[in-house]
């Protein structure tokens, strides 16, 4: 008896086994909107640095103030003037996201220009105020993306680059209809540079060889 109820298992989870395998695709978790492999859009030039720290001694604060920065060269190859409004975001392993440029001291970005030796380096407001990026190489221009250390224990971060590229996808759900935040917006994912970084020891302690850069690559966000 007990080997017949085996038998009866065995032989019910085979057609259990079947009939997954033969559910339409349309059952199965969708994959995740990919960029392109090749521009289907406008796309800018973007050359950047590693991710770097630095200590600041910011007036009015009690104690030298530690900042994160990472400096960059962007270049409009594209066929028109284009409107560059950069976003970018640093994201750390508990997924905290801060955004870049948050009420950062002038004495912080002049301590960066000086230390750098780029008096034209603009930070993200800078770029929104002055509007288009003109065409070719000798219009490109000289940023850099600001944020206040996170925490002085962090071990790896990502920076997300927004701004870049044109291309961009309408999200969809199983019915073909168009996906919405929960304030009835459309959600629509962008074309987005990924830099991820890890940290060789406390970041309170990181200098440059203790900066890992993994391989950068392109994701929908």
């Amino acid at each position: 008896m007990r080997h017949l109820v085996r038998c009866t298992l065995v032989v019910a989870l085979a057609i259990a086994g079947l009939l997954v395998l033969s559910l339409p695709s349309s059952t199965q978790a969708k994959k995740f909107p990919e960029p392109s492999p090749y521009p289907v859009s406008w796309e800018l030039s973007f050359k950047h640095s590693k991710a770097k720290r630095i200590v600041v001694d910011v007036p009015g604060h009690s104690t030298p103030s530690a900042y994160w920065y990472m400096t960059y060269t962007v270049t409009n190859n594209t066929n028109v003037d284009r409107y560059f409004a950069p976003l970018f975001e640093l994201v750390t392993e508990n997924g905290k996201i801060y955004p870049d440029d948050n009420k950062i001291p002038l004495a912080v970005v002049a301590a960066i220009r000086k230390i750098e030796n780029n008096p034209h380096l603009q930070t993200t407001d800078g770029f929104l105020r002055d509007g288009k990026l003109l065409q070719g190489e000798d219009q490109a221009k000289d940023g850099v993306a600001i944020w206040e250390e996170p925490s002085a224990s962090m071990r790896e971060f990502t920076i997300f680059v927004g701004g870049l590229s044109g291309e961009f996808v309408i999200m969809k759900d199983d019915d073909g209809k168009t996906m919405k935040d929960p304030d009835g917006s459309p959600i629509i994912l962008h074309k987005t540079l990924e830099l991820t970084y890890h940290i060789h020891g406390p970041a309170a302690t990181a200098d440059q060889d203790q900066i890992e850069a993994r391989p950068e690559k392109w994701v929908m966000r």
